[in-house]
C-alpha cells in the first residue's frame, strides 16, 4: 500500500498513481507502472524501508529530468491527456512561484553584499578633500580663464606646417645622390673591389665625371637646407613652448590669492635646499661629511660664470663690475618652478619681483651688502654662504653654488692670502665626490691662460662629474684665426681635463644693461648664422644656455638619486654615535641645545630680578643706612665734628656745625647717597644671582649670567632728577634740632658712642703700628721694634707728658712746643724730625679727644632733662649729641627716600634693562656661542642638527620616490 500526501505520479510515464488526498488506495500490482512495480518488489524484499520513502527518493532523483507532456493513449479521445496537461501546468506555475522568491532573495542579498563591498573599497581610498582647491579650479574654471578660440587661432595652420616641411622630392634626389656617394666610397675599399670588380669600375667612372661638376655644390646645398629646416622646426617649437609656458602660468596663477592663504606643500627642490642649508652650518666631530650633490660653478675671474648662472635663472640677479672682483663669497641659488618670477633670501621674508627693474636693483644691492658684511676685516673673500632661492615659470630645478673667480695674481687692495683663500674655498666645494662641477672657460682669451682647468682636473681627473662650458663664443669666432680650435675645445682635445659634456654659449654682447630676453635672441641669432654650427664644428645639442640648463638639471637629479640614500645612512650612523656618547656621559640630563639652555638661563635670571623686587623695605633701609654712614662717616668726624668740637662754647659749635652741614649737603651728600643706592642695588642683584646659583649646581650659565649682569648695570642710568628733591629732603632733616622724646635721645647717645668707639679703636690701631709691639707682645711673640718705631715710641711718650700737663690743649702744636719736644728727645739721645713729631701728635691728640668725647657722651645719657628745659647756662652741654641725632635722622630719612626710589623706579628699570639685554643676546648667535660653552652643549647641538638633517633627508627621499 502507498501512503502519499498529495498527487503522486510516475516520473517515467507521467501516469497517475494515486490522486486521493490522505486516502489509502490499493492498486493491483498488474495495473502499476513497471517502475512502481519495481518499487513494490523492492519493498517486499526489504520490509524495513517504507515503500512511500523509496518512491519518494526515486521520484525526487528523477525530478531534474526535462518535463515532456505525455502522449495520450489511443482511444482515449484526449480527455485523460487534457487532465494530465492541466496538472502539468499547475506544477509549472508552482515552480515559477518558487523561482520568484529565489530571484527576489538573491537580488536583495546581492544588493546588500555589493553595497558593503563598495563601502569597504571607499574606506580604503585616501582622502582627497584637501586637494579640492586645486582640481575643481583646474577642471571647471580653466575654460573661463583660457579662450579656446584664441588658443586655436594661435596654433599654426596645417598649411603653415606643410610649408615648414622640406620638399620631399628634392630630399629624395639628395638622398639618392648621397647614396651614390656612399656607395662609391664603400666600393672604393679593396675588399669590395675584389668581390665586384665590374660594378666598381662602372661606378667609379660615373662618379669621377659627376664629382668634377657638382659634388661640392650639392653637399653644401643639402647641408644648408637641412640646417634651415632644423632652424624652422626649432623656432616653431620655441613658439609653442612659449605659449605652453603662458598657459601653465595662467593655470598656476589661478586662484593665486586662495593658494597663498593655504599651507602649500614644499616642493622637492625646496626640501633638498633646506637640507643643504642645515649642512652648511653643521660642524661634526664624527667626520660625517656633506657629500650631497650640488652644482658648483667655478671659473677664472671675469670668465662669465655669473652670467651663465643668470641665464639659467633667467634674471640679472648678481652685482657686476668691469674687471673687478664682484663675487666675494659663495652664493647658493636654489632654482625651482613657480607661477611668479621671484627671488627670496633664506633668512628674509621679502620677495623680490624679478620682473621689475627696481626690485632687481634692490636684490643686487642686497647681495652686494651681504657679501661685504660676510667678509671679515682685513680679508677680501669669505667662505660664508649666502642662500638665495629663485622661482619662475619654466626654470629647471637644481641647486647651484656660485664661487669667487679664480685669480692668478693678487692686486692692490686685496689681502695677501686672497689667491690661496679662493683656491681653498673652491677645493672645499669640488672635493665633494657627488658635486657636479660646472667649469666655465672664457672663449675670448687664449686657452693656455686658463687656471681653473688645471684645478678642475686635479679634483675630477676622470671627468665623471664635470661639465665644461665655453663662454663668449661670438668673440672667439671673431678673434680666432682658426675656428677649428673651438671644435678642439668642445671635443675635449685641447685641455688635459676630461668632462661629461661640452657646451658653447653666448651670454650677451658685454653690456650690463642687456635683458635676459635680448641675450637669448642674440644667442639664437648668432648660432643660426654661425659657421661653427653650419660647418659641423658644433652640434646642435651643444649650444645655447637652454640646452646647458637641461643637461645640468638632468645630471644633477641623476646624481641626487644615486647618492642621497647613502648620505642618509651616514647620518643615521652619526646619530647613533652621538646618542651613545650622551647616554654614557649625561644619563640623567635632558638633551638641551644652546637655544634651549639659553631660554632656561633667561627664565632663571628673570626670576632673580623678580626676587629683587620682593626685598622688604626694612631690609633695603637697613642696608642703605649702614652703607651711607660708612661712606660719609669719615667726612662727618674729620671735617664737621672735630673742627666744631675745638670751639670754646656751644654757640660757636652750633654755628660751625650748621655752616659745614650746609656746604656738605649742597655739594657732596646727594651724590654720595645716589652712589650708595646704585652700589647697593648692584650688590643685591649679584647676591640674588649667587644664591640662586647655590641652589642649582649647573655651572653652564655662570658666564652668561655674569655677562648679563655687567651689561645690564652698564646700560642702567640712575634717574638724576631725583637728586634735587633728595637734596632738599636732606637739608631739611639736618636743620631740625628738636629731639622730642627720650628714646630718640638714647638712640643718638648710642649712635655717638658706637661711632666714637669705632674711631678710637681705629686710632689705637694706627698708634700701635707706629710705635710697634709693647713689652708684653715682645716677650710673648719674640718680636722687636724697628728703629723708626723706637723713635716714634719715644716721641709718643714725650707727647703724652705734654697732654697730661694740659688736657685742654688745642688740636695743633705750636712751633715752640715742637722745639721743646725735639730738644727733650735729643737730650735722651733720640734724633727726631719735626714732621714726625707733628704726625705723632695728630694721632695722640685724636685718641685723647675721642677718650674725652666718650666720657662726655656717658655724662650726657642723663642730659635729656637739661636739653628739654633749655638750660643754656648749664654745665652739661650736649650739643655733640644733638649733632649725632641730626646726622642719624638724616641717614634714616635718606635711606627711606632711596628705598622708595629703588623699589618704585630703579628696580623696574633694571628689570627692563635685563630683559633688553637678554633679548639682544638671544638674537646674537655669536654671543650665545661665546657665553654658553662646554662639551655637553656642543654634543646636544650636534644631536639636534643630525636628527634634523636625517628627518629632512628622509622626507626628501620619500618625496623623491613618489615623484618617480
Amino acid at each position: 500500500m502507498l501512503r502519499v500526501g498529495s498527487k503522486v505520479t510516475c516520473m517515467a510515464c507521467r501516469n497517475l498513481v494515486s490522486t486521493n488526498m490522505g486516502v489509502k488506495v490499493r492498486i493491483p500490482l498488474q495495473k502499476l507502472h513497471p517502475l512502481s512495480r519495481a518499487i513494490h518488489h523492492r519493498y517486499s524484499s526489504n520490509p524495513q524501508v517504507p515503500p512511500h520513502r523509496t518512491a519518494a527518493r526515486h521520484i525526487s532523483s528523477m525530478s531534474r529530468l526535462p518535463m515532456r507532456p505525455p502522449k495520450p493513449p489511443p482511444g482515449s479521445g484526449g480527455r485523460g491527456y487534457q487532465q494530465q496537461r492541466n496538472f502539468w501546468m499547475v506544477r509549472l506555475a508552482a515552480r515559477l512561484l518558487k523561482l520568484r522568491y529565489i530571484v527576489l532573495g538573491s537580488a536583495v542579498g546581492g544588493g546588500y553584499t555589493a553595497k558593503k563591498t563598495y563601502e569597504e573599497w571607499k574606506d580604503l581610498l585616501p582622502d582627497f578633500s584637501e586637494y579640492n582647491w586645486v582640481v575643481p579650479d583646474f577642471i571647471w574654471e580653466l575654460s573661463e580663464q583660457i579662450d579656446l578660440d584664441k588658443l586655436a587661432k594661435a596654433l599654426p595652420e596645417i598649411e603653415e606646417i606643410a610649408k615648414l616641411l622640406p620638399d620631399m622630392d628634392k630630399i629624395g634626389e639628395n638622398f639618392a645622390f648621397l647614396k651614390s656617394l656612399l656607395s662609391s666610397e664603400t666600393t672604393s675599399e679593396p675588399a669590395l673591389k675584389a668581390t665586384d670588380a665590374s660594378a666598381t669600375a662602372s661606378t667609379e667612372a660615373s662618379d669621377k665625371q659627376y664629382k668634377k661638376s657638382s659634388d661640392k655644390e650639392k653637399l653644401d646645398q643639402l647641408q644648408e637646407e637641412l640646417l634651415r629646416t632644423q632652424m624652422k622646426y626649432q623656432r616653431m617649437l620655441e613658439r609653442l613652448e612659449k605659449e605652453n609656458k603662458e598657459l601653465r602660468k595662467v593655470v598656476l596663477q589661478k586662484d593665486d590669492k586662495g593658494i597663498h592663504q593655504r599651507k602649500i606643500k614644499k616642493s622637492l627642490i625646496d626640501l633638498y635646499s633646506e637640507v643643504l642649508d642645515i649642512l652648511s652650518d653643521y660642524d661634526s666631530n664624527y667626520n660625517t661629511q656633506d657629500h650631497l650633490p650640488r652644482v658648483v660653478v667655478v671659473g677664472d675671474q671675469s670668465a662669465g660664470k655669473t652670467s651663465v648662472l643668470e641665464m639659467i635663472a633667467q634674471a640679472r640677479i648678481f652685482p657686476r663690475g668691469s674687471g673687478e672682483m664682484m663675487t666675494r663669497s659663495p652664493v647658493k641659488v636654489t632654482l625651482s618652478e613657480g607661477p611668479h618670477h621671484v627671488a627670496m633670501f633664506k633668512d628674509s621674508g621679502r620677495e623680490f619681483d624679478l620682473g621689475k627693474e627696481e626690485d632687481l636693483a634692490a636684490l643686487r644691492h642686497e647681495i652686494e651688502l651681504r657679501m661685504r658684511k660676510s667678509v671679515k676685516e682685513g680679508q677680501t673673500v669669505s667662505p660664508e654662504t649666502i642662500s638665495l632661492s629663485v622661482k619662475g615659470p619654466g626654470i629647471q630645478r637644481m641647486v647651484l653654488v656660485d664661487l669667487p673667480g679664480v685669480i692668478s695674481t693678487v692686486t692692490a687692495g686685496m689681502a695677501a692670502d686672497t689667491k690661496e683663500t679662493i683656491f681653498s674655498i673652491s677645493k672645499a666645494y669640488m672635493q665633494n665626490p657627488n658635486a657636479i662641477i660646472l667649469c666655465i672657460q672664457d672663449g675670448s682669451v687664449d686657452a693656455e691662460r686658463s687656471i681653473v682647468t688645471d684645478l678642475v682636473s686635479q679634483m675630477d681627473p676622470h671627468g665623471k662629474r664635470t661639465i665644461f662650458v665655453l663662454t663668449k663664443v661670438d668673440l672667439a669666432e671673431k678673434n680666432l684665426a682658426s675656428p677649428s680650435r673651438i671644435q678642439q675645445i668642445v671635443e675635449g682635445k685641447l685641455f688635459p681635463m676630461k668632462a661629461l659634456g661640452y657646451f658653447a654659449v653666448v651670454t650677451g654682447k658685454g653690456s650690463t644693461g642687456e635683458s635676459i630676453d635680448s641675450i637669448k635672441d642674440y644667442e639664437e641669432d648668432f648660432f643660426q648664422n654661425s659657421r661653427l654650427l653650419r660647418d659641423g664644428m658644433l652640434k646642435a645639442h651643444q649650444v645655447t644656455t637652454k640646452n646647458l640648463s637641461l643637461a645640468v638639471s638632468d645630471c644633477f637629479w641623476k646624481m641626487v638619486r644615486e647618492s642621497v640614500e647613502q648620505q642618509a645612512d651616514a647620518f643615521k650612523a652619526s646619530r647613533f654615535n652621538l646618542e651613545t656618547e650622551w647616554k654614557n656621559n649625561y644619563p640623567r640630563l635632558r638633551e638641551l641645545d644652546r637655544n634651549e639652555l639659553y631660554e632656561k638661563a633667561k627664565n632663571e635670571i628673570l626670576d632673580e630680578v623678580i626676587s629683587l623686587s620682593q626685598v622688604t623695605p626694612k631690609h633695603w633701609e637697613a642696608i642703605l643706612q649702614k652703607k651711607l654712614w660708612e661712606r660719609v662717616s669719615t667726612h662727618v668726624i674729620e671735617n664737621i665734628y672735630l673742627p666744631a668740637a675745638q670751639t670754646m662754647n656751644s654757640g660757636t659749635f652750633n654755628t660751625t656745625v650748621d655752616i659745614k652741614l650746609k656746604q656738605w649737603t649742597d655739594k657732596q651728600l646727594p651724590h654720595k647717597a645716589l652712589e650708595v643706592a646704585w652700589e647697593t642695588l648692584q650688590e643685591e642683584f649679584a647676591r640674588f644671582m649667587a644664591e640662586y646659583k647655590g641652589k642649582d649646581q649647573d655651572d653652564i650659565f655662570d658666564k652668561l649670567k655674569e655677562a648679563v649682569k655687567d651689561e645690564s648695570i652698564k646700560r642702567h642710568k640712575w634717574n638724576e632728577r631725583a637728586m634735587d628733591s633728595l637734596r632738599v629732603i636732606q637739608h631739611n632733616a639736618l636743620e631740625d634740632r628738636s629731639i622730642t622724646d627720650k628714646p630718640q635721645w638714647d638712640a643718638a647717645i648710642q649712635f655717638m658712642d658706637e661711632t666714637l668707639q669705632s674711631r678710637l679703636k681705629d686710632t689705637e690701631s694706627v698708634i700701635h703700628d707706629m710705635v710697634g709691639p709693647d713689652w708684653k707682645e715682645r716677650w710673648l711673640n719674640w718680636s722687636n721694634r724697628t728703629p723708626d718705631q723706637h723713635i716714634r715710641n719715644e716721641t709718643k711718650n714725650e707727647l703724652e707728658r705734654l697732654l697730661k700737663l694740659n688736657e685742654e690743649h688745642t688740636a695743633y702744636l705750636a712751633n715752640d712746643e715742637v722745639t721743646t719736644v725735639r730738644k727733650n728727645l735729643e737730650g735722651r739721645g733720640v734724633e727726631v724730625d719735626p714732621v714726625l713729631i707733628k704726625d705723632t701728635w695728630h694721632q695722640m691728640y685724636r685718641r685723647h679727644f675721642l677718650q674725652k668725647a666718650l666720657v662726655h657722651c656717658n655724662l650726657c645719657k642723663k642730659g635729656f632733662y637739661y636739653y628739654q628745659r633749655h638750660f643754656v647756662d648749664s654745665e652739661l652741654e650736649c650739643n655733640d649729641v644733638v649733632l649725632f641725632w641730626r646726622i642719624q635722622r638724616m641717614l634714616m630719612i635718606t635711606a627711606n627716600t632711596l628705598r622708595q626710589q629703588l623699589t618704585n623706579t630703579e628696580v623696574r628699570r633694571l628689570e627692563k634693562n635685563v630683559k633688553e639685554v637678554l633679548e639682544d643676546f638671544g638674537e646674537d648667535s655669536e654671543k650665545k656661542t661665546q657665553l654658553i660653552i662646554g662639551r655637553r652643549v656642543q654634543l646636544a647641538e650636534d644631536l639636534k642638527k643630525v636628527r634634523e638633517i636625517q628627518e629632512k633627508l628622509e622626507a626628501f627621499i620619500e618625496a623623491l620616490h613618489k615623484e618617480k
